[in-house]
């Protein structure tokens, strides 16, 4: 079969470049009718959505593997996401990238075809776990604040543990760093990890945990998937972080886990405060304190300042004096008002008195008038007197007794003759 590149290929064995043997594949496997339009079926792996909206993944099978991409004109026709762990039947051409020299399948067309059992053991041990509570947001702890010893279980050699212990060392140095080599990927695998969270469950070891690795297929992370290690990072004494593989990839772990980190790198981020971010906030803080101590002093100083001017203040004396007039003051007043309330008694007094005194019969007796008793009751008439009664005559200053020797004829009012007693006149008082 002629396929026009034989010039490439020299009889003698004479050297020839890279990129020309990539392009003579190339050619072969484009010339092949029965690769331009193939069908297969595999288990999709090492997912990747591009932000260009192509799609990345490998299929793959119990005997080997095969490198995928589906372009975005055709992605936009699928009717599925495309997940790590599906089976899918995938229609395309094979054709050779001449820039890598490795050849890849180019699907056109993509369609499920079950789930590998893989996918299923994940999805079984992620339904059973999260029946039991071990997902459940009221069991996840807060991160310490301002961790003093930070334990990371990983491996000793990736670039996941270089990566969190400059981060670590940058953001927050005061905090010291234990690493537990583990074993991240293969059989030995749970039982390192299960190991790991084992030393770091001791009282004090740490203040909070992060446990990972980098990113890889559904293989290489299945470690953390097991039941043990899942089991193992719920019974942590310690907050846990989880950062397995990139920001795409969910384990089993990441939902037990106090919190889930997309990437180790960020994992980090998580577990220790950031010193500039921390300086910033002091300075910040210092700045605020100082400023409000600068405005409360400049608050007290005018306060000051307004009670010095204060004529109190200024001359203490002038209160005194001003509280002296007002007492003074009111000293006059009481006194006025005490003589004039005393004069308008002694007026109302004078009053009564003289009114009291028209009505003193002695008031009459000292005009000239008397009193005539009889019996020890006062006569208001002649006819109460006969000839020869004893009576009592009162005068403004004593009293005399006499008997009446005869009525005389006369108007009314006018007094009937009366004999006074040789004994003269009594004092003020009656005759027994």
């Amino acid at each position: 079969m002629n396929y026009g590149f034989e010039e490439l290929i020299p009889r003698r064995r004479e050297p020839i470049t890279v990129t020309a043997l990539n392009e003579y594949i190339k050619a072969l496997l484009d010339g092949n009718d029965l690769l331009q339009r193939v069908s297969i079926r595999g288990e999709i792996s090492n997912f990747k959505l591009h932000s260009s909206g192509h799609l990345y993944f490998s299929l793959k099978d119990d005997g080997g593997a095969v490198r995928a991409v589906m372009f975005r004109s055709a992605a936009a026709h699928l009717t599925f996401r495309p997940e790590n762990g599906m089976k899918v039947t995938a229609e395309g051409n094979v054709s050779l990238f001449v820039r890598d020299g490795s050849y890849q399948l180019y699907v056109t067309a993509l369609r499920p075809d079950g789930v590998g059992s893989l996918w299923q053991a994940y999805e079984k041990l992620k339904e059973k776990l999260n029946a039991e509570g071990l997902f459940s947001p009221e069991r996840k702890r807060p991160l310490p604040q301002y961790p003093r010893v930070v334990g990371v279980i990983t491996s000793p050699t990736g670039a996941a543990v270089r990566d969190i212990l400059h981060i670590l060392g940058r953001r927050w140095p005061m905090a010291r760093v234990l690493v537990y080599p583990a074993v991240v990927q293969g059989p030995d695998a749970p039982a390192s990890l299960v190991a790991g969270l084992s030393w770091f469950a001791r009282p004090g070891a740490a203040d909070t945990l992060i446990i990972g690795r980098g990113g890889g297929s559904i293989e290489d992370l299945w470690a953390f998937n097991d039941e043990g290690v899942a089991r193992a990072v719920a019974a942590s004494p310690i907050p846990v972080i989880s950062a397995v593989g990139h920001e795409t990839d969910f384990t089993i772990c990441d939902f037990v886990a106090d919190c889930r980190a997309p990437t180790p790198s960020a994992a980090a981020e998580l577990a220790v405060p950031d010193k500039g971010e921390i300086a910033r906030r002091i300075t910040d803080a210092v700045l605020r304190a100082g400023i409000l101590v600068h405005r409360a002093v400049g608050e007290r100083r005018a306060m000051l300042s307004a009670l010095i001017v204060r004529p109190p203040i200024r001359d203490p004396q002038s209160g005194i004096r001003e509280k002296r007039m007002c007492i003074a003051s009111l000293s006059d007043r009481c006194s006025y008002s005490a003589e004039a309330c005393l004069g308008t008694a002694k007026s109302r007094y004078a009053a009564a008195l003289a009114g009291l005194r028209t009505l003193d019969p002695m008031a009459v007796l000292a005009r000239g008038y008397t009193v005539v008793e009889k019996d020890g009751l006062p006569i208001m008439r002649a006819a109460q007197i006969r000839e020869r009664d004893e009576v009592s005559i009162g005068f403004a200053d004593g009293r005399v007794r006499a008997s009446v020797i005869g009525l005389l004829p006369g108007r009314p009012g006018e007094a009937a003759d009366v004999s006074l007693p040789p004994e003269g006149i009594f004092s003020g008082r009656n005759e027994e």
